[in-house]
């Protein structure tokens, strides 16, 4: 077993955020960790602090106070690019390079970490087939040439190309049509059990969050109110987490039973 394995891949400690010259910090005192394996969901209204918390944790931002760890190393200690390529980040429309084509955007972090020419070839092939994106078809075109649900599979491809052992996403489907959204949905979740990746997933849908989280972290003003799993959190009477409840109108649904939230998918 590697070293640290056995620890959180993620630790946030008393951490604070506060932007320069604000009184008002954008988080408070979080505490949480991301085990290894799991999809940790943070369930927010916009401006709730979970972007930034997602942007502490591959050093985008750094904690005005507290610490944030990344297999067990500070993210004050660890060296900016290297932490970055080692945490895959996935955005809405993918936030594909439009002049590289969609084999040299999944391959580009492998190519800086220089693997060779038929390795980055197999893995982008491997990647593609596993989003459901046909190599053959779909290697040598460029993003203008590609939906927006082909967009978002390249950018989860190229989020995952050089094996990174964290994913960080930020609202990866909240741009999509509700079809191509519940295929992208369903699809991420099958790939992060089949990779057994660990994912930190950022959304404002209460059903994105029920469906692919094994645990959800809900949000408000700053600070983490309530992380509980999915089952958990629909029996939870947190106020905030009701009002949630409460937007998706299927009956029975409050009393804890996601089966009848996944057939609606």
């Amino acid at each position: 077993m590697p070293e640290g394995a056995d620890n959180p891949l993620v630790e946030f400690r008393d951490v604070s955020f506060s932007h320069p010259g604000s009184s008002s910090p954008v988080i408070s005192h979080l505490n949480f960790s991301v085990e290894r394996g799991e999809t940790l969901v943070l369930l927010g209204e916009s401006g709730c602090g979970k972007t930034t918390t997602l942007k502490l944790v591959n050093r985008l931002l750094l904690p005005t106070s507290g610490q944030v760890t990344v297999e067990g190393k500070s993210t004050n200690e660890w060296d900016a690019i290297a932490l970055r390529r080692r945490t895959g980040y996935v955005i809405q429309d993918g936030g594909l390079f439009p002049h590289f084509t969609v084999a040299r955007n999944v391959g580009l972090v492998p190519a800086l970490e220089r693997w060779d020419e038929a390795k980055i070839k197999s893995r982008v092939d491997e990647l593609l087939s596993i989003v459901g994106l046909e190599p053959n078809d779909f290697a040598h075109r460029y993003p203008r040439e590609l939906s927006g649900g082909q967009r978002q599979r390249v950018g989860v491809a190229r989020a995952l190309a050089a094996e990174p052992p964290l994913l960080l996403l930020d609202e990866p489907f909240g741009a999509l049509d509700p079809l191509t959204r519940a295929s992208l949905q369903r699809q991420f979740g099958e790939i992060t059990k089949q990779l057994n990746k660990t994912a930190i997933l950022v959304t404002h849908d209460v059903r994105e969050a029920l469906l692919l989280g094994s645990r959800i972290g809900l949000m408000h003003r700053g600070r983490l109110i309530l992380l509980e799993t999915p089952s958990n959190f629909l029996k939870s009477k947190e106020a905030q987490a009701l009002a949630y409840i409460e937007t998706l109108s299927l009956p029975g649904i409050a009393s804890g039973s996601l089966q009848e939230l996944e057939e609606t998918e």
